[in-house]
């Protein structure tokens, strides 16, 4: 068996959290001595230019972390990602803000369409996150908005959020009369 490969498995999966010494003995049945041959042969093999990642000992543990050099990349395909936010995301950003928590599909009828691709946009950029689930037959998720969400919008608190009221044929109308809006997160 190929312990290099194996090794390089378990830093992969472990992501964030890293793999300690210890874990790789225990994990593969191999001495320390072992272990350290391993993790040189594999860091080696990382220093390679052509390679985009590099082993680090961070926190007590030995994880996969991107290169220094190549930051401004990553950098750039974050700020594309987070750039804008379409018309749909939006306005589900706005239905959840003053609403939640909410289900999917309480925002589904308020918009009159399916909302489950826009909430897991919304959920990959950290703009919303599950709170709970609903007491509502099928126990279906609860969403708020997140830290990410105020700091998108510059807002300190949901507080900050403008009233929702709209004026029609001279007569102001709540736009959400069927729920309290709880603006703290």
């Amino acid at each position: 068996m190929n312990l290099v490969g194996v090794l390089e498995g378990l830093l992969f999966v472990m992501g964030d959290e890293g793999v300690t010494l210890d874990d790789i003995c225990k994990t593969l049945n191999i001495d320390e001595n072992k272990a350290r041959e391993l993790l040189t042969i594999l860091k080696k093999e990382y220093e390679n230019s052509e390679r985009g990642l590099k082993i680090s000992f961070l926190g007590n543990a030995f994880k996969l972390t991107t290169k220094k050099e190549h930051k401004e990349y990553f950098q750039k395909l974050v700020e594309q990602k987070n750039e804008s936010l379409s018309q749909s995301q939006l306005e589900v950003l706005a239905i959840i803000a003053y609403n939640e928590p909410i289900t999917r599909i309480e925002i589904d009828e308020i918009r009159g369409i399916s909302s489950s691709y826009v909430i897991k946009k919304l959920l990959s950029k950290d703009l919303i996150k599950v709170v709970g689930k609903s007491t509502l037959p099928g126990k279906p998720n609860l969403y708020r908005t997140t830290r990410e969400f105020l700091d998108f919008f510059g807002l300190a608190t949901l507080n900050d959020l403008p009233d929702l009221i709209v004026s029609k044929n001279d007569q102001e109308l709540d736009l959400f009369p069927h729920k309290e809006i709880d603006k703290n997160v």
